[in-house]
């Protein structure tokens, strides 16, 4: 195959690892990105610089299996484990995902407060356009239109080699682990996983996979956009938390605020440096507003049996669309709370990933190395030490965590 060919049918296949990972930069990673940095300087980039690892390896496998069975990870949990632990890793993931639009909207909430508009009037509209978008079925061009938006991380990229950063320290921070073993730091530790790798986004990268009618043919194809998204994704992170740690960590300001956190882009941008983070938070949040209730609904239906699909009307698809419409309200409750913090729901949300995370990812790693399954196409033993290391450390840190906080 000539070079022009293999290089057109990588842009054909491309979608589902850069999506999905740059998705991971939603309110809830922008937030806790902030919060890390703002609160613990440098002393967290070792772990962003692991975690890009097991971001790759993880979405990898999910969007291997996709490209091998044909099948979303719901349909091959509940074929090959049963009703019991198909309800349990159902009920683990709408959890999770529940917690996560909970973020997003809290990052919309917090976008439109900081341009003067009350979260009680911005909460119910933004549920009634993400719903009527979704219901018109339109999500596909709103997610590229909130991707092209998602082009504001760059900001962060530019202020990172502005704020005079000290090159070595940045460098020595990403590879020399800092060990706490208080509980904020642990926390925040288990965030900043739990917001780079997500329970949904192991549901998702899969069914996208198998949405956009991708096989084993464009295997080696996928699986370097995959790795591309992977890399893409935390290297904004990366920028976020250098930004913050200098503008914010250095100055001894301790983000409470969405309005504290957009403190960080005032060298760069100013005086609109509020505005643009509001533009920016928006666009992260309503971005993962659409996907997280539709990968949330496109699982409960493939796992037990439910029609579901934009393609098929509110009457053949009504338990499709009313999840949609459920988990969005749900997820609205605890931002309308008067007073609650909306980064701390942002912020908790993700560490809620980060601890349920481990019962996904064993589901996952079964099926992966299951050879009547996946056939030849089973995980490396590299794949399996990473995927193993990643699990024993969120299990490990989450049991630090209850430790802690209890003694």
């Amino acid at each position: 195959m000539s070079f022009k060919k293999r290089l057109l049918l990588f842009f054909a296949v491309i979608g589902p690892g850069i999506i999905a990972a740059s998705a991971d930069n939603d309110a809830g990673g922008i937030s806790t990105y902030s919060f890390v940095g703002s609160n613990f300087g440098y002393s967290l980039l070792w772990v962003l610089f692991l975690t890009t690892f097991s971001l790759a390896i993880t979405q990898e496998m999910g969007a291997r299996a996709g490209l091998v069975t044909g099948k979303g990870l719901a349909a091959l949990i509940r074929e090959h484990f049963g009703l019991k632990l198909t309800v349990f890793a159902m009920s683990v993931m709408l959890i999770a995902n529940i917690g996560t639009i909970s973020a997003e909207i809290a990052g919309i909430a917090a976008g439109l407060e900081l341009l003067g508009v009350y979260k009680y009037v911005s909460v119910p509209l933004g549920i009634l356009v993400i719903w009527f978008v979704l219901y018109k079925g339109s999500f596909r061009k709103a997610e590229r239109l909130f991707l092209i938006f998602a082009l504001f991380y760059i900001v962060y990229i530019i202020s990172g080699f502005l704020v005079g950063a000290d090159i070595r320290e940045v460098l020595r921070a990403s590879v020399v682990p800092t060990l706490r073993g208080d509980a904020p730091y642990l926390i925040a530790l288990i965030a900043t996983v739990g917001t780079t790798i997500t329970p949904w986004g192991q549901f998702f990268i899969q069914s996208y996979v198998v949405d956009k009618g991708l096989t084993v043919r464009e295997y080696v194809y996928e699986k370097i956009e995959v790795y591309a998204g992977a890399v893409l994704t935390n290297i904004i992170s990366f920028f976020i938390i250098i930004t913050t740690a200098e503008t914010l960590f250095k100055h001894g300001i301790h983000i409470e605020t969405a309005s504290e956190a957009a403190l960080a882009l005032k060298p760069l941008i100013g005086d609109f440096a509020q505005e643009l983070f509001a533009f920016g938070l928006l666009a992260a949040s309503m971005l993962g507003a659409f996907i997280l209730p539709v990968a949330t609904s496109y699982a409960l239906c493939e796992a037990f049996g439910f029609e579901g699909g934009f393609d098929r009307s509110w009457k053949e698809a009504r338990t499709f669309y009313s999840i949609i419409l459920i988990v969005l309200i749900i997820g609205a409750l605890p931002v309308l709370i008067p007073r609650v913090s909306l980064i701390k729901i942002m912020l908790g949300s993700q560490v809620l990933n980060g601890i349920l995370l481990p019962i996904i990812l064993i589901y996952l790693m079964r099926i992966m190395n299951n050879k009547r399954i996946m056939g030849k196409y089973v995980n490396s033993r590299v794949t399996n030490i990473i995927g193993g290391a990643t699990i024993a450390g969120l299990v490990a840190t989450s049991v630090a965590i209850v430790f802690t906080s209890f003694v």
